[in-house]
């Protein structure tokens, strides 16, 4: 049987929330125009506004959607400061030596013999 740390970082969180497909539509929304309602963003969905909601939550458990209330309205913002520590923490760490890689063969097949 395999064993897990007990405590959940924010990676976890936010690797969580970028696994469902739905959730990634939410935020693809957010990106196209930041600060909708619960109802527009249920109107792009086909699932109930519940449904909806725990979405949202995941979301915002994630720091990845923030939100701040407009009288009634309570608007959601994309926030892309977790999505880009992600990057840099696992993506851009492992990338950067091809890259550098490729920038040095290119430079040296390029040379005049």
């Amino acid at each position: 049987m395999v064993t897990y740390p007990e405590r959940v970082t924010d990676d976890d969180r936010v690797f969580k929330a970028l696994a469902d497909p739905t959730r990634r539509y939410l935020l693809d929304l957010l990106f196209a125009r930041d600060g909708r309602t619960l109802s527009e963003l249920e109107s792009e969905l086909a699932m109930t506004r519940f449904g909806v909601m725990k979405h949202l939550k995941v979301l915002e458990d994630a720091d990845l959607v923030v939100t701040r209330r407009s009288g009634r309205e309570k608007l959601h913002f994309l926030n892309p400061v977790p999505i880009r520590t992600i990057h840099d923490r696992w993506i851009d760490k492992y990338t950067g030596r091809r890259a550098s890689a490729l920038t040095e063969l290119k430079a040296e097949l390029e040379q005049e013999p």
